[in-house]
């Protein structure tokens, strides 16, 4: 049975799996589907994605697991399995949230600021692209199969421009059907579909 560990969005928000994944019947879904579902949490206010991976590392079983990760927590599912190439066999980024904008960034600075973020802190969330927290040479060095799914319809958060980015770099990514993200009012009548989607690339 193919282990699946979720990993949810969020950045510096009151987000967790609960709210990411298992309110919206994702992880009933994909259990359904016969995998070995679960979920991790994110540190609360982690300073860098670095520290995120290493906290994530230690959720994970002995045995190598595909990894989906949603919105931001793309950026610490990709870390993830930079620092731990053995543990992940693949991957799977949901609705990766975008890097590198200023007018998304000018609206954290001041927002994380306020919750504490140092310069330094700051600079180590927000840095990097297309991801937050690796660059295009970084994301390059990816052995593991990729599977991207878009946000549909797009958003300031989560633009098109990002999964095409991924798609550039990764020559092993497949782009997967999109839809909204999990936790959008949205999600339930995508949520089948969705499960089906990532059932299929995982048992490929």
């Amino acid at each position: 049975m193919s282990t699946l560990l979720l990993v949810p969005g969020g950045l510096w928000e009151e987000m967790d799996a609960e709210r990411f994944w298992r309110r919206p019947g994702v992880v009933a879904a994909l259990q359904r589907r016969g995998f070995d579902v679960r979920t991790a949490e994110r540190p609360h206010r982690a300073p860098s994605w670095a520290s995120e991976a290493d906290h994530l590392a230690a959720a994970l079983p002995r045995h190598p697991v595909t990894v989906l990760a949603g919105s931001n927590g793309c950026s610490a599912a990709v870390r993830l399995a930079l620092q731990r190439p053995d543990r992940v066999e693949r991957l799977l980024l949901a609705w990766p949230a975008t890097a590198g904008d200023d007018d998304i960034d000018a609206r954290l600075r001041p927002a994380l600021a306020a919750l504490g973020a140092t310069a330094e802190v700051l600079a180590a969330l927000l840095g990097g692209r297309p991801l937050r927290g690796s660059h295009d040479s970084e994301l390059a060095t990816l052995t593991q199969p990729v599977g991207v799914l878009p946000a549909v319809p797009d958003n300031a958060v989560h633009k098109r421009r990002t999964v095409d980015a991924l798609l550039r770099i990764l020559p092993q990514a497949t782009e997967l059907p999109g839809c909204p993200e999990a936790p959008r009012p949205e999600f339930p009548p995508h949520l089948d579909r969705f499960a089906d989607a990532v059932a299929d690339y995982i048992r490929r």
